[in-house]
């Protein structure tokens, strides 16, 4: 099984990413955001090998193939069942004082978009639900049950960008006065007849930002963000690289502005690296990735 997921899982901007690491034989490196394990494998196939890779993550789905896919690495490799946010004492748990780099691939992993119960995707009918720790209280369709109109709209501008964000709201509000909105292909559904016809985009689903709004609020995902660059200088050694790859402009806003501080990072180079034709070719969900790389001062 571990071979097959290696097969089918492509981690986005993978060389790029162990470039951007610096890797230092012997080093120790956190995986921030382990998902399936892509970047993780990959910084410990690396040669002179590093000596340890931590893995973090709070999907316990993903958790589990990661660790069997990891497994063959032995006690180079360990598993943390926890949010990134989280770092710091779950390292000083582990005796860990400094870490030698950090990666975070701030995207939805392939398992979570792919898996239909989950509810991140409009491409099947699935529950509304949209948690990636699915120990959490808040679902997606209780966003959309108990919001006023008034907040919906908020949501949908401030976290999905979305210019017909009151719109929506007005008809979503509607739509579950009839029905509870309950499922991802209604919540779709009422989103495109809210949309007028010509602010449809050619090449995305109109849905797109709401579920996209819908999902950093369920998961805290900016707030996590911030959170996590506030605390990585405190565990990465002095010229440490740390690597984070965002895939939607609210993300890559703070990562920018985090890396624009001196100190505690310095930032290494001044444009994001972006995946090539060739890549988006072979990976089309690299297609939007942005890779921001700093060191610690």
């Amino acid at each position: 099984m571990a071979q097959g997921l290696s097969d089918v899982h492509v981690p986005v901007l993978r060389e790029a990413v162990l470039k951007g690491l610096g890797l230092r034989p012997g080093g120790v490196y956190v995986d921030a955001t382990l998902g399936l394990g892509g970047h993780a494998e990959a910084i410990l196939q690396a040669e002179p090998p590093v000596g340890r890779l931590i893995g973090f993550e709070w999907d316990i789905d993903a958790a589990a193939m990661a660790a069997q896919r990891l497994a063959v690495f032995g006690g180079r490799f360990e598993l943390v069942r926890a949010s990134y946010v989280d770092l710091v004492p779950e390292l000083d748990r582990l005796g860990v004082a400094g870490i030698d780099g950090l990666v975070a691939d701030l995207g939805v992993s392939s398992l979570q978009l792919d898996q239909a119960d989950r509810g991140f995707s409009f491409r099947s009918d699935q529950a509304l639900d949209m948690r990636m720790d699915r120990s959490g209280s808040v679902t997606a369709a209780r966003l959309v049950a108990e919001l006023s109109e008034e907040k919906l709209a908020d949501l949908f501008y401030h976290y999905g960008e979305e210019r017909q964000a009151r719109r929506i709201a007005r008809f979503l509000a509607r739509a579950r006065e009839e029905e509870p909105v309950l499922t991802t292909g209604r919540l779709a559904a009422v989103v495109a007849a809210a949309v007028p016809r010509k602010f449809h985009p050619t090449k995305t689903h109109v849905a797109t930002k709401v579920f996209q709004a819908l999902r950093i609020a369920v998961n805290g995902e900016l707030d996590n963000v911030t959170r996590l660059l506030a605390a990585a200088p405190t565990v990465l050694l002095p010229g440490a690289r740390i690597c984070m790859i965002t895939f939607h402009s609210l993300e890559d806003r703070i990562v920018k502005q985090a890396f624009l501080q001196k100190p505690p990072y310095a930032a290494v180079g001044r444009r994001p690296v972006r995946p090539t034709d060739e890549e988006i070719e072979d990976n089309p969900r690299a297609r939007s990735a942005k890779l921001r790389i700093a060191a610690r001062a």
